[in-house]
C-alpha cells in the first residue's frame, strides 16, 4: 500500500489503539501513536505493582468471535491459564443470602432457551417476567451484571442482555480464557509488536488538537474524544461499579468464583489459573458490586465487603493487600430497549478522523468492542491515507 507520506496519528495507547497501530503498521502505513500516560495499556494496564497484579477491568478473553482471533493470529495470547477442577468444583451462587452450587432450577431452565430471540425493542426484565415470572428475570438480569457492572440490567434491551445471558451462561462451554500475567502481559506483547512494525510511540504525549492533515484515530474514553472532537453528543450508556481487589493468606474455606443472583456482585479469584500473581500461599481476589441509582460509593463498598465476608470468611484477619476502586462510565456499552450496537457513536466521524473504543458502533462487549472498532478504523484510515491528501480533511 502506498501512502503518499502520509502518517496516521493515534491517539491512545490503550487496547484498541495498540491495535489500530499495529493493524495500520501492517498494512504498510507509516504511524504514530501517542499516550498521555508515561505508561501504555489504558484500563488493561496492570495496577498494582509485583508480586501483587490487580487490574481495574475486565482481565479474560472469550475464544468465540473475531476479536479473539486476531490477536491469537498474531501471536498476543500465548500462556493461557487455566483453573483446575477443583476450584470449578467450588463455584458457587449467591440465592436467597445462602452460596449454593448450581442456579434455581426456574434459571437454569430460562438459560437452556439457547433459541429463543429476543426482542430489540423491550426491556430485558418485562420480557423475562413474562416468559418466565418475575423472580426469574430479576436473577437473570443480577447473574449478567458480571458483564454489564450495572445495577439495573433489566431495563436494557432484551436483545443485548439474552445475547449475554446465552454466551457467558448458555448451554455451549463458555469460551473464556485467562492470559497469565493478566492483559498487561498482553498489552506488553502489543506494544512489542507495533515498535518492531515500525510504530512510532510517544508516551508522556498529550493530544489537545487533532493534526491539521492526515487520518486521525481517536482511541480514548468517549469523555475525551469529546472534547478533542468538540462534540457534546457523544456518549452512550455504560455500568458502575465498585470493586475490591484483596491478596489473602489462601484458606481452604474460600471460595474462588461466585456469582451473586441477589445483587449482581461477583466474586473471581485472580490466582486460581495463574499463580504467578501473587506471593507462594496467597491468593488474589477480585470483587464487584454494582453502584445503586443514587448511591453513595462508600455505601456501595459497605455491600461489597459484606459479599467478601460471606465468600471468603475471615478474610480481614488474613489479608496482605487491599485495594478498592469505582469503574463508572467506563465498562463497555450498554444497550437501551430499542438500541443495538450499530447505534453507538460511529467509528467513522468524516474528515478521515475515526473513533475506536468500548463504546462505539462495533460487536462484541467490553474490551472486545475496542479490538473489532479499531480494526475497521485500521482499515478506513489506511485507505484514506493512500489517497493524495493536501490537508487534515481534503483530497
Amino acid at each position: 500500500m502506498t501512502t503518499h507520506g502520509t502518517t496516521i496519528t493515534i491517539i491512545g495507547g490503550g487496547l484498541g489503539g495498540l491495535t489500530a497501530a499495529i493493524a495500520c503498521a501492517e498494512k504498510g502505513a507509516s504511524v504514530v501513536l501517542h499516550e498521555a500516560h508515561g505508561k501504555l495499556g489504558g484500563r488493561g494496564r496492570a495496577t498494582s505493582p509485583a508480586p501483587y497484579v490487580a487490574h481495574d477491568g475486565a482481565h479474560v478473553f472469550y475464544a468465540d468471535r473475531p476479536h479473539y482471533r486476531w490477536l491469537a493470529k498474531r501471536g498476543l495470547l500465548k500462556g493461557l491459564g487455566w483453573p483446575s477442577p477443583v476450584a470449578f468444583s467450588r463455584v458457587r451462587f449467591r440465592v436467597d443470602g445462602r452460596l449454593r452450587p448450581v442456579p434455581p432450577a426456574t434459571v437454569l431452565r430460562a438459560q437452556s432457551h439457547g433459541w429463543l430471540k429476543a426482542p430489540v425493542d423491550e426491556d430485558f426484565h418485562s420480557w423475562a417476567a413474562n416468559r418466565w415470572d418475575e423472580r426469574t428475570a430479576r436473577r437473570l438480569a443480577s447473574m449478567i451484571s458480571v458483564v454489564t457492572y450495572d445495577a439495573d440490567t433489566g431495563r436494557l434491551s432484551a436483545a443485548f442482555v439474552w445475547e449475554l445471558v446465552q454466551r457467558v451462561y448458555g448451554p455451549r462451554v463458555p469460551a473464556v480464557r485467562w492470559v497469565k500475567g493478566g492483559w498487561q502481559t498482553v498489552l506488553d506483547r502489543m506494544a512489542r509488536r507495533a515498535a518492531e512494525l515500525g510504530v512510532r510511540i510517544e508516551t508522556g504525549s498529550r493530544v489537545n488538537t487533532l493534526p491539521e492533515s492526515g487520518p486521525v484515530i481517536v482511541a480514548t474514553q468517549l469523555s475525551s474524544a469529546s472534547q478533542l472532537l468538540g462534540d457534546g453528543d457523544l456518549s452512550w450508556t455504560s455500568g458502575h461499579a465498585a470493586l475490591l481487589d484483596i491478596g489473602v493468606r489462601a484458606d481452604r474455606r474460600d471460595r474462588p468464583l461466585v456469582f451473586d443472583l441477589d445483587e449482581g456482585a461477583f466474586n473471581e479469584s485472580y490466582t486460581m489459573q495463574d499463580d504467578s500473581i501473587a506471593p507462594r500461599g496467597e491468593s488474589l481476589y477480585q470483587l464487584q458490586i454494582p453502584v445503586r441509582e443514587g448511591e453513595r460509593r462508600s455505601d456501595a463498598q459497605v455491600r461489597l465487603r459484606a459479599f467478601a465476608d460471606q465468600v471468603l470468611p475471615g478474610w480481614s484477619e488474613r489479608v496482605t493487600f487491599e485495594r478498592t476502586a469505582v469503574a463508572k462510565g467506563r465498562t463497555g456499552a450498554l444497550d437501551l430497549p430499542g438500541q443495538t450496537w450499530r447505534d453507538r457513536p460511529a467509528i467513522d466521524r468524516g474528515n478521515g478522523v475515526y473513533l475506536v473504543g468500548d463504546m462505539v458502533a462495533a460487536p462484541g462487549m467490553r474490551g472486545e468492542i475496542s479490538i473489532n472498532s479499531a480494526v475497521t478504523a485500521a482499515d478506513l484510515a489506511t485507505a484514506a491515507a493512500s489517497r493524495p491528501r493536501t490537508a487534515h480533511g481534503t483530497r
